[in-house]
Order: C-alpha cells, then structure tokens, then sequence
C-alpha cells in the first residue's frame, strides 16, 4: 500500500526591518524550505562577507581576554622575583621548589580549564559560556593581588592556589575565543583575525613589562637605599610588597572592561545550525551579529516549524560519545587530532620553560645584574631587559603572523619556525659558553620572534578551524591542553635542570642552562614532525576543512539521495559558497 504523502512544512512569514546597516538575512532566505539549503546560503553570508567594524568588534572582545591571560601568565617571572626579596629576607630569592610550584599552579589548571569549557562549549553552546571564565580571572587576580601570610597559612600556598584558579578561568578562554572568532569570521582573512586575537598576548606581556617598570619608578627612593635583594628590608620590602600586588592587580581591570561585551554576543550561527539546529534562530544571529546586536529575534511559529523540519532532514550528524568515538577512530581525523596536540605541545615545552623565567635568564647571562649596585637597578634592569624582549622579539612575531597568515598559510609558517628555532636553540646550546652576554639575549630575541612568527600562534589558529562544529572546540580544548602539559614539562622537569651542579654558596646558579637550551632544541626538531600531520586550512571554509565523510559537499544544486558508506541513504546538501 502507498505511503500517504508527508504533509508540507508550515510557511514561514517575512519579518519587517531591514536597512543598510542591519540587513534583513532572514528575508533573503524565507522562501527556501529546505533547512540545509538555507543554512548553505546563511553560513555563506558569513564567509563572503567584506572585513568590517564587526569583525574588528569581534577581535576585540575575543582579544582583550588574551590580553588578560597573558598579562596574568607572564607576569609570574617578575612576581617570583619580588615574592623571593618579600618574604626571604637576607636571602633575597625563594626556594628553586617555591618558584617552580608557582609557575606549574597557572599550567596546572588552565589544562583542567581548556578540558572542561572546551567540552562545555560544545554540548550546552559557546554564547552560555562566553564570559563565565572571565568572570573566574578577575575573581582569582584580584584574590591573589590581596593574599597575605599569616601564622597559619604560607603565602606562596595562597599564592598557588589562586593561581591554580586563575588557571582555570584562563584555560577556557583558549577554546572559547578561538572558536568563536573563527566561526563569526570570513573566509579570506580568518586566519588574521584568530591571528590578531592571540596577538594580544604579546601586548600582554608588554603591559606586564611597563607596569614593572612604572612601578619599579615609583619606588624608586624606597629601593635605591638597598644595595642588593638579599638586604633590601624595611621601607625596601614593604615597597616591593606593593608593587607586586599592583602589579597582579592591574591584570583584572582590562577583563572587567569586555566582561559586558562577552556576556551579550550571539550564539555562533554555526553552533545554532549544526549543533542546536535551530534555522531561524540562526538566521538572526547572523543579522545580529553583523550589525552589532546582542542576539536574533525570529518569529517564534516560524522557528518552532523549521526546528521540527531540521530535526528531521537536517544531514549534519548530531553529537554524541558514539559519534565522537567514530569520527577519531577514522585514521585522518585521528592523525589531524594528534598532529595538532603533539605540536602545541612540542611547542610550549620550550616557549613556556624559556618566557616564565625571562627574568631569571636575564640574570644568569649577566643582563640584569652586570653593573647593578642597589636592588632598584636590579629591578629596573629586569623590567628593562623584558620589555626589550617583547618588544623586539615577541611583538614583531605576533603581528607579522597576522599579515602573512592568510598568504603563506599556516603550515608552512609552523614549518618554518620550528625548523628556524631548531637552529637558535642549537646554537645558544652548543656555543653558550662562547657567546657574550649580549650576543646570548640577541639570539634569545631572535627565538622570541620565531616563536611567534611560527608555531605559538599556528598551534592557536589550526585546531578552531580544521575540526566539525560539533566538535571543534573539544578537539581545540585537547589541542591546548597537550599545549599546557608541555609547558609543565618545560616548567617542571626541564627548566630546573639548569640548576644541576650549582655551588650551595650560590644554589641560584644555572652551571646546566646551555644543557638545557639542547633539550629545548630536540623538541622543536620533533614539532617539524609533528607539524607534517596538520592540514593547511587557508582560504577554505569551515565546511570544507571538516570534509569528514560525515557531511560531504557536491558541487551540484539540488540535494540528492546518496550511500553514506554503511548502506543507508541520506540527503547530502549542495556544495558551500
């Protein structure tokens, strides 16, 4: 017996509105029935649209939490430096256990940060927790910028666990605003855009620099009497306990600035269609978001009508533990997957073994304290020698990646700076003992540099595009993650070998950093590797490069009926534009 046929779908309404700035893309589309259809044609407002203020306004808000984490992170070379002249008196530096623990509590939970938003944010939406991890880093910043000792409870104990929570927060800031800016982004310049969000970590370290140097100023009579850390007592201490404190303060008030902007974006269309499959609410958010609007506002039959439809037709698989499962058990999803984690990690072993001691380097190559009579110099010679740093090496690297990203591409930037830095570390390794000490932070600039003209800011870009909606800010939370646990590496088990044979009447000493710089070397070597398993991803949409064999793309212009590979029929959609 015939099947009776199935009834239509409800017609959906016009909606007025509409103008020059805030164009009316649910209009152009209430004629098409066909859910797939109409996310092609929505999706594709979004690649072909021209760079404007909105995407600078997306940049922005994604950036300044970039600009906070960074702040906060790099910041902890220049407080463990304070902390030791503070609360060691007469020795002038903390316990080598002390420092490390410091450094490894950030590392620690940003890993169980990037995990769990990153999970989050693919199964409740990013929209819902966009601005919940800032609101953690302002909390933790401005709780450890007035953490105090006491009889009962150590310092450096507060100091870690806030930073461990601050961690956290920072953590889900990596997946958060990575995929959210490459999924508001246009095709031709997503690559710069993601570029220019993690550039701001580079005027992160930079502000961190100039607070430093501010603050070091503005004591500057209080420290002049010390003539080194060991004696600086008194007035000296109690002057370094402020600027430590200003220092880690003054990192919450750029968060407190975009918490309102996070709290108030759109869903990401591509979360609505592929994830949530709400079409109308999709729609809208488009026209949200390119005309600055907190959030759509579709008609609310019309949405519940095409809900029922998508949930039906739709052909993007929806997600699931099987369906995860599935996708990476297939060998190119899985080796994209390892590719993009074993970089970020190779990466950060050296990049955060080398930045979160910048001012204990500065010292063992003489920088900080040839010529220095009196703490003050100690500690303008350090905020000196950073700034130097991140002006000359960090900075430079960030922006040039924005301007060459979306031509070059970024595999073959990735490429090229680990192979460039496999060589500075070699070098700085095997002739340490033959270079001057300006000839040791020249390389060490130049490192600086690759590291962000190259793999720091690749690692970032890759994993927000080349992974399916459904499942792209999970796989970029691995990807960071792996990121985090080699710097914890870097931090912990390679960072302190530098220490290895130093006299106990100056147990500060570094007698095996040039050991250490060989280390560093292997893994950059093995990045280039690593990096042979990711795929270039520029100029193409987030459709293509998540050509998985679960949701293929034809170039024909009607939807057919085809095999899925196990036997059974689905529709597949019309090629994306």
């Amino acid at each position: 017996m015939a099947s009776a046929p199935a009834p239509a779908p409800a017609p959906v309404h016009k909606t007025s509105g509409g103008n020059a700035a805030y164009h009316n893309f649910h209009n152009d589309f209430v004629h098409i029935q066909d859910p797939n259809e109409r996310r092609r044609l929505a999706l594709a407002e979004i690649d072909k649209a021209p760079f404007g203020w909105y995407h600078v306004r997306a940049c922005m808000v994604a950036g300044v939490g970039f600009f906070t984490d960074s702040y906060d992170i790099f910041a902890v070379s220049l407080l463990t430096l304070m902390l030791g002249i503070v609360y060691y008196p007469g020795v002038g530096t903390m316990p080598t256990t002390s420092d490390t623990a410091i450094k490894l509590a950030t590392s620690a939970g940003t890993v169980v940060g990037q995990i769990t938003f990153g999970a989050l944010a693919d199964i409740i939406g990013r929209k819902k927790m966009y601005g919940l991890e800032l609101i953690i880093i302002i909390f933790a910043t401005l709780a450890h910028a007035l953490a105090s000792n006491s009889p009962s409870v150590n310092i450096i104990g507060l100091v870690i666990f806030w930073r461990v929570l601050m961690g956290v927060g920072i953590g889900g800031d990596y997946p958060l605003s990575s995929i959210i800016t490459s999924e508001f982004a246009t095709t031709k310049w997503r690559g710069a855009m993601m570029g220019s969000v993690f550039a701001m970590q580079g005027l992160g370290q930079l502000t961190a620099a100039f607070v430093m140097l501010f603050v070091t100023l503005g004591f500057k009579q209080s420290l002049i009497m010390s003539t080194k850390p060991a004696n600086c007592t008194g007035d000296c201490a109690l002057a370094v306990d402020k600027m430590w404190r200003t220092l880690i303060g003054f990192g919450a008030v750029p968060g407190c600035i975009a918490l309102y902007y996070r709290l108030t974006i759109p869903e990401t269309p591509r979360y609505t269609f592929d994830v949530a499959r709400d079409v109308e609410r999709a729609q809208d958010d488009v026209k949200a978001y390119i005309s600055g609007q907190h959030e759509g506002h579709p008609d609310e039959m019309a949405r519940i009508a095409a809900l029922k439809q998508a949930t039906e037709s739709m052909t993007v698989p929806k997600a699931s533990w099987t369906d995860f499962f599935r996708h990476y058990s297939k060998l190119k999803n899985a080796k994209l997957l390892a590719g993009t984690m074993l970089s970020w990690c190779f990466l950060d072993i050296a990049y955060y073994g080398l930045s979160l001691n910048n001012a204990a380097i500065l010292n063992v190559i003489g920088y900080s304290t040839k010529n220095a009579h009196t703490t003050y110099e100690v500690l303008f010679n350090t905020a000196v020698g950073n700034l130097i740093i991140v002006l000359a090496g960090a900075v430079p690297g960030y922006w040039v990646t924005v301007a060459t990203v979306d031509t070059i591409g970024r595999k073959p930037i990735q490429l090229a700076g680990f192979a460039i830095l496999t060589i500075l570390f070699i070098v700085m390794g095997f002739a340490y003992n033959k270079l001057s000490s300006n000839g040791l932070l020249a390389i060490y600039v130049l490192a600086q540099f690759f590291f962000n003209f190259g793999p720091n800011s690749t690692t970032f870009i890759v994993p927000g595009e080349c992974f399916p909606t459904r499942y792209r800010s999970t796989s970029h939370g691995l990807s960071a993650a792996a990121g985090k646990i080699g710097s914890i590496i870097g931090q912990g088990a390679i960072a302190p070998l530098r220490f290895h044979g130093a006299p106990k009447s100056n147990p500060t000493a570094s007698p095996w950093l040039d050991h250490v710089l060989e280390i560093y070397a292997l893994f950059m070597l093995l990045g280039v590797f690593s990096t042979l398993l990711i795929k270039e991803t520029k100029r193409k949409t987030l459709e293509e490069l998540a050509d998985d064999d679960d949701y293929t793309v034809t170039a024909r212009s009607s939807t057919h009926d085809i095999h899925n590979g196990e036997g059974v029929l689905e529709k597949q959609a019309p090629e994306s534009v």
